[in-house]
């Protein structure tokens, strides 16, 4: 039986830049375009050509190898013709294979933000498509709010929609702009669309996440019959965001009641790489990813409890929905207080550390991580932290250098221009191969002045950290009052895309950073030299 095909289209660049802290530069804009080519994507929204000078510079070219690229903007004034309106004229000189129109499609918008009757907004849709579509262009409609309005009046709202696909538009997209709708309401609206003589196969949805049903909503119109999907990488957006592609895709393409009756232009490789790609954005846009996104998160195959841990190392099916290899991600089993021996045994074999189960060391190693996890340690959270200690117990690790004494200092002062300011400052004393080193920084608070200090000057190993960078620091108070326990998380990754946490303890918060940052910089030098063993055994 031959399968339909859903059509994907990305909007990362234009919806998604609306996201509250996101404003991408145009190198960055040309390097997200190229990567949303190769997942292989349909059409990739690039902005609004004439809005901003940013946008107008990215439209002077065409971005995108294989899939189309779009150019966003508004349908043409009521009051001038298409052929003298220069919104739609610069929409039409941008270096764009395809248009997508802004329509209003819901009367009280027309009314309230537009100032028109309802038939001067379906001239100018009708005229807009025309236009565009004359000029060579592929062109489709966002009904904004369309679903809003079809609840307050259905025969306007498919008036509209009927309108630009009538005009010669290939896509109609349905927009769920306010992010409200039900995901039956989404149903039954997009089947009485249909019905009302659009094709499904040139309908497109465009759900945004207010209640956090954009990929369920997409997916209740797909259903419905539409064929296109408008979203964007990781869901960003405005206010909440938009329809996640990165959970979509996986869905589209793993779960059988999608996969056996479409197809996408994304291939089982692509696919494969989904989860270095959704990690590689957040990187560009500087934040950590989400460790519970679905099928990419760090923790989307991850399994705390013994008796899921036994019975994953017996049959991964019995608490995996997917195969994480599938999605390009790995299966976790963590160690923690909860955690039995298969837990310890399944991350070690993963570390590449196998030890029998009745090796009486494997017990002390068990006893010591409950131990210290009592003492507020977290190593479900802290996967580097944790493989040091089993290393160190079970295994060996290099004694690559010794931090014979640190101190940090904070002062209040007034400096050279007269402004009182708070300085930090850290010295530390490494011994490398006997000879002692001692390193001074000044930093934004103590524990950057420490790291700065502590990565000064590490002799010959001052080479290999050169890429290492701390990308999050986490401080969580265990208990009250001023002499409270305080646990410091750290996550770093290095110039090969590899992210690590570690973990310190301690009644004193610039001991625990300490703890955190020196198992940080002891992991990168040991697995530098793992890497180094498994090329040299190749």
């Amino acid at each position: 039986m031959s399968r339909e095909r859903i059509y994907l289209f990305d909007t990362t660049l234009r919806d998604g830049q609306q996201t509250p802290g996101i404003d991408f530069s145009l190198e960055e804009k040309i390097s997200i375009a190229r990567m949303l080519d190769e997942l292989g994507v349909d059409y990739v929204e690039g902005g609004y050509p004439g809005a901003n000078p940013l946008d107008t510079a990215f439209f002077t070219r065409k971005r995108t190898a294989k899939a189309k690229f779009v150019a966003f903007g508004m349908t043409k004034r009521v009051g001038v013709s298409a052929s003298n309106d220069p919104g739609l004229a610069t929409l039409l000189r941008a270096e764009a294979d395809a248009v997508c129109f802004v329509a209003k499609s819901w009367d009280y918008h027309v009314r309230v933000a537009l100032g028109c009757t309802k038939d001067e907004n379906l001239d100018a849709i009708r005229a807009s498509v025309e236009a565009a579509s004359a000029a060579g262009r592929a062109v489709m409609v966002d009904c904004e709010h369309f679903f809003d309005g079809f609840k307050a009046n259905p025969t306007y709202a498919l008036a509209c929609a009927r309108t630009a696909y009538e005009a010669g538009a290939r896509w109609v997209v349905l927009c769920d702009t306010n992010g409200g709708t039900q995901p039956s309401e989404v149903r039954a609206i997009v089947e009485q669309v249909v019905r009302g003589g659009i094709p499904g196969a040139q309908l497109g949805i465009h759900p945004h996440n207010d209640t956090g049903q954009a990929v369920a909503n997409a997916l209740a119109a797909v259903e419905a019959g539409a064929r296109q999907i408008q979203g964007t990488l990781n869901g960003i957006g405005e206010r909440c965001g938009n329809a996640n592609l990165v959970s979509l895709i996986p869905t589209l393409l793993l779960k059988p009641a999608y996969a056996e009756r479409f197809e996408t232009g994304i291939s089982p490789d692509a696919l494969a790489g989904i989860t270095h790609l959704s990690r590689g954005f957040d990187e560009l846009l500087n934040r950590a990813p989400d460790a519970q996104s679905p099928y990419v998160g760090q923790s989307a195959f991850a399994t705390k409890a013994g008796i899921h841990a036994s019975a994953l190392l017996k049959e991964p099916a019995t608490y995996e929905h997917v195969p994480p290899e599938s999605v390009g991600n790995r299966r976790r089993v963590m160690v923690s207080d909860q955690g039995g021996k298969a837990n310890f045994v399944a991350e070690l074999k993963r570390r590449g550390i196998d030890v029998p189960k009745g090796e009486g060391r494997l017990d002390a190693l068990v006893a010591l991580v409950k131990e210290r996890e009592a003492e507020g340690y977290a190593y479900e959270g802290a996967d580097a932290s944790f493989e040091l200690l089993a290393r160190r117990m079970l295994d060996t690790v290099p004694d690559f250098f010794h931090v014979t004494s640190f101190r940090c200092t904070v002062e209040r002062r007034y400096d050279a221009n007269g402004t009182l300011r708070t300085f930090s400052e850290a010295v530390v004393k490494v011994l490398i191969d006997g000879e002692e080193k001692m390193s001074v920084a000044e930093g934004h608070g103590p524990v950057n002045a420490l790291d700065i200090a502590l990565r000064k000057d590490l002799g010959k190993y001052q080479r290999e950290i050169a890429d290492l960078e701390l990308v999050d620091f986490k401080v969580r108070i265990l208990n009250g009052g001023t002499a409270a326990t305080t646990r410091v998380l750290i996550e770093s990754h290095d110039g090969a895309g590899a992210r690590w946490t570690t973990v310190g303890v301690s009644d004193n918060i610039i001991d625990a950073s300490f703890q955190a940052l020196m198992d940080s910089i002891v992991f990168k030098l040991m697995k530098n030299r793992d890497l180094a063993g498994r090329a040299a055994a190749e």
